[in-house]
């Protein structure tokens, strides 16, 4: 059966508690005991050194997750931008950043668990690492089930904990004492030198923020929702940070602090302080603090096992790592092998390295800022190469110099850690560097944005640059991604053998997607359970699809996405997956005025790419006719027209109507055009009169007519009609509508008179 796509399922509170639930984990209810002893009281400021770091990183992940939602996240972004050798480094770190981390937070909940579990040794396992265990198969099943059910988890977990806190804050704060908190050697008893690397051994705990975007393709409105999440998430738990380590090293001196329990142990002084002499309140307080703890470290370990699943999935769909881990479950809609190939890993990682916790903590901070490194540098290439496509909603403050620092401080603050997690993270890199020149260089098909961006300026750019640039290309196949929008089994062969002949002439591929459109009162978790029918519909079409995609020498891959939406889901599909060209057939009143967009949508979204809308169930191709006045729908025009000609053998003719007494000049312009396109060997017709019904007239005379798009705006075609959607409506031979993306203003789309 064919794969499946993320269903967008988690709304703005889900995605903050996923940042949230991550970074309010372990690192607090573990680390602050370790990192006071390391540095001090001081070490408040560590933490807060800590946020500000995560937060200029936070506002480039805004920017780079408006402008391309994808499932992956950061590694999305560094594929996409400076080429799959950086994207293998960023995906395989991130993935094994995540984790790390994962088995981190699980270690963490062991610790408690043993409180109140008498739980044996078994083999070289310790109690903790048994609980630990358990710990990471239980929510390695959570996230098989489905991103909504782990939203709901991460909700209730959260919103649980934060009331936990706050109670302890309170009572925290009437225990206070400055004095216990300066104890004998002031703030700084080992200097503000401690400060810096205290921050590399907390910064684990705030791992979380930037995994929010790695379910960003499961958002919905990602576009308001997902900066609000990242960064709001990050300034919470920062706040939420500075209060309880003041707190906990005011009420217990910080020499004194507890490197296994801190909060517990500060709950146990608190209470009865704040209380007064209550019997059972200190072991009452202690025993809530640990339900905390274990809150605490079982959300951070369920949210990174979600967006290390997904960092896995996005890799294997863009051929890094092999294509079997882009399975998608048929009732849960999750990468389920993915899941379970990094629960895999983060059992190993517990049994391996779980009795040094801050071996697990700093191997995941190392790896993240590297990432992180990588992600603000993404930033800069996608602004400075001017891609068309990338159109964030959110952008970052002070430009350049935001993404400058993010990638100055994150690639700074990894000189602090120790040198075992440094040659460890080197380790992982150098083997994602080796994987990528031995599996991946060949198999992936898509170059990055800076690759591209050197290559067209060669002649400006030294001959090193340039064969640097060669030296770390992918060899694959770099030819097109055709989509084809299946919805009727009548016009499914006629869509094939367009996108067939295209793909062939890019030495592209083809992706066959079936959108089920389901009714809004059904929802699609419900339409999810009746796969039987929607499995057997999907095989017979998209079989038939793959039967017909034989005639012509590409690839074809094929796609099943469950949707209340019927053409906004193929813009969003073809987004996802990179499309270059979608094909689809004709939905007449769908379709505003003779354009691919909706009246809605035209007004506030440029298409993600080509279109090609066919009006028509059946092709018997032999001759085309290509309309043209110039434009850049009719340039797509004349590239479709070359495809079938090289590849189907059909005789091409171009049409070009004029004023009478304008012959001459419209002989010109035609063979200008023509030569200009390709198409030098083309019949040119030049007829008077007027356009769309010449257009009508000489077209029933062809197999197929390709019409470019109309351009004007909205409002000029609702009053005055379009010649693409009068030209559509009259002919009886096929129609193929042609819309090339162009950016246009508001008014432009409104009142172009073009």
């Amino acid at each position: 059966m064919s794969d499946d796509e993320l269903a967008k399922d988690l709304g703005l509170v889900s995605a903050m508690t996923i940042g949230i639930g991550t970074m309010i984990g372990a690192g607090i209810f573990v680390l602050p005991g370790v990192a006071a002893n390391a540095a001090g009281p001081i070490v408040v400021v560590s933490f807060v050194v800590g946020g500000v770091i995560a937060m200029v990183n936070a506002l480039s992940v805004s920017e780079l997750g408006t402008a391309m939602p994808k499932a992956g996240g950061g590694y999305y972004y560094i594929n996409k931008a400076l080429g799959p050798m950086f994207g293998s480094i960023a995906g395989m770190g991130d993935w094994m950043g995540l984790a790390f981390a994962s088995a981190f937070y699980c270690i963490g909940f062991g610790q408690y668990l043993v409180v109140f579990v008498g739980l044996p040794g078994i083999a070289f396992l310790n109690p903790i690492q048994v609980g630990a265990l358990l710990a990471g198969v239980i929510f390695v099943g959570v996230n098989y089930v489905g991103a909504k059910e782990t939203g709901g988890v991460q909700t209730v977990i959260v919103t649980v904990l934060l009331a936990i806190l706050g109670v302890f804050a309170v009572a925290g704060f009437a225990s206070f004492d400055y004095g216990t908190l300066a104890g004998n050697g002031g703030l700084a008893p080992y200097g503000t030198g401690a400060i810096l690397p205290a921050t590399a051994l907390v910064f684990v705990s705030f791992l979380g923020y930037a995994k929010i975007a790695t379910v960003a393709e499961e958002l919905k409105n990602p576009g308001r929702n997902l900066p609000i999440a990242i960064l709001g998430s990050v300034g919470i738990v920062t706040v939420v940070y500075a209060v309880l380590v003041s707190t906990m090293l005011g009420v217990v001196p910080w020499p004194e602090l507890s490197q296994d329990a801190p909060v517990a142990q500060a709950a146990e002084v608190a209470f009865p302080a704040s209380l007064g002499p209550i019997g059972g309140v200190a072991a009452a307080a202690a025993t809530v603090m640990t339900v905390g703890a274990l809150l605490a470290t079982a959300s951070s370990a369920n949210a990174s096992i979600l967006a290390s699943a997904r960092i896995n999935f996005a890799m294997g769909r863009d051929k890094i790592v092999t294509n079997w881990l882009n399975e998608i479950h048929p009732n849960y809609a999750t990468p389920y092998r993915s899941i379970l190939v990094t629960g895999g890993l983060i059992v190993v990682f517990i049994a391996a390295l779980g009795q040094d916790i801050e071996v697990l903590a700093k191997a995941a901070s190392v790896l993240h800022l590297i990432v992180y490194a990588l992600m603000n540098v993404a930033l800069v290439v996608f602004r400075e190469a001017d891609v068309p496509e990338y159109d964030p909603d959110f952008e970052v403050p002070l430009y350049p110099i935001t993404p400058i620092l993010g990638a100055v401080l994150s690639l700074g603050l990894v000189a602090f850690m120790d040198a075992t997690e440094i040659a460890l993270s080197a380790a992982f890199v150098v083997v994602a560097v080796v994987w990528y020149f031995l599996y991946a260089r060949d198999k992936t098909p898509k170059q990055g944005v800076l690759s591209k961006h050197v290559r067209s300026r060669e002649d400006e750019l030294s001959d090193q640059v340039v064969e640097a640039a060669d030296t770390v290309a992918p060899t694959g196949s770099d030819g097109p991604t055709v989509m084809v929008a299946l919805a009727n089994p009548r016009t499914e062969s006629a869509l094939i053998t367009l996108a067939g002949a295209l793909a062939e002439h890019g030495d592209g591929r083809v992706l066959a997607t079936h959108i089920v459109t389901v009714p809004d009162q059904t929802a699609l978790e419900t339409a999810a359970e009746d796969r039987t029918r929607i499995d057997a519909s999907s095989e017979e079409l998209l079989t038939a699809a793959k039967a017909d995609a034989e005639a012509f020498d590409v690839p074809i891959e094929t796609q099943t996405i469950l949707s209340h939406r019927g053409i906004e889901e193929v813009f969003d599909a073809a987004r996802t997956y990179d499309a270059d060209t979608v094909v689809m057939g004709y939905g007449g009143a769908q379709f505003a005025g003779g354009r691919a967009e909706g009246t809605l949508d035209e007004l506030t979204h440029d298409l993600p790419c080509d279109f090609l809308v066919l009006d028509g169930q059946e092709l018997s191709l032999s001759d085309v006719l290509v309309p043209t006045a110039g434009g850049p729908s009719s340039d797509l025009s004349a590239e479709v027209a070359r495809a079938l000609r090289d590849t189907v053998g059909v005789d091409v003719s171009l049409l070009h109507v004029v004023e009478p007494g304008e012959e001459d000049t419209g002989r010109e312009f035609l063979r200008d055009w023509a030569d200009g396109h390709g198409l030098a060997d083309a019949d040119l017709r030049i007829e008077t009169g007027d356009v769309g019904t010449t257009i009508g007239d000489v077209g029933a005379d062809y197999s197929l007519v390709v019409v470019g798009a109309t351009e004007r705006g909205l409002l000029s075609r609702v009053v005055r009609g379009s010649l693409a959607f009068e030209t559509i409506e009259a002919l009886d031979t096929p129609v193929l509508l042609t819309e090339r993306p162009s950016a246009r203003s508001l008014w432009a789309r409104l009142f172009s008179g073009r």
